[in-house]
């Protein structure tokens, strides 16, 4: 979502939009992992793994995407809330939809890449995905994002972004 400036925002509706494409291979995944330092790799593995048996896995990019994005809201989970975190993946209608479930309250930041070691996760999601958005769910919040599984340039958009 564009504001007048031009400057990217995320999206604040965590619900699905309507999408044009027919399902492509629906199905979803919700894994747990414990806050120990290899849970980001093995949530990285995850996505791999799901997408081959989704058959998504064609698609070098989509599947490098989405373990980095993946990598970063699971490392943000583990630094800010230090606690179990639910990985959940679904596809369907020319969309996956990755989330990160974690029991920490504070809302993810979008800071400015520069020359900093970190805090540039935020910043690579609000660049490299269609959608983001984040939202209090119970005790904790789930930052999730959205990338398109096809070719075409309006996959995975909603009927109403305009390519």
């Amino acid at each position: 979502m564009l504001d007048l400036s031009g400057t990217p925002r995320p999206d604040r509706d965590p619900h699905y939009a309507a999408y044009p494409q027919p399902p492509l291979r629906a199905g979803d995944l919700s894994v747990e992992y414990d806050p120990r330092p290899t849970a980001v790799r093995e949530a990285r593995a995850e996505v791999r793994r799901q997408l081959e048996a989704w058959g998504l896995a064609d698609r070098d990019e989509l599947v490098d995407v989405a373990e980095l994005l993946v990598s970063e809201l699971a490392t943000n989970a583990l630094l800010h809330s230090a606690s179990r975190f639910r990985l959940t993946l679904s596809a369907s209608h020319g969309v996956l939809r990755c989330e990160v479930y974690d029991t920490g309250r504070r809302t993810p930041q979008v800071l400015d890449a520069g020359a900093s070691e970190s805090g540039r996760g935020m910043f690579l999601v609000n660049t490299l995905a269609r959608r983001w958005g984040c939202h209090q769910d119970g005790r904790g919040k789930t930052v999730w994002f959205e990338l398109g599984t096809c070719e075409s340039d309006g996959c995975g958009r909603s009927a109403g972004c305009g390519g």
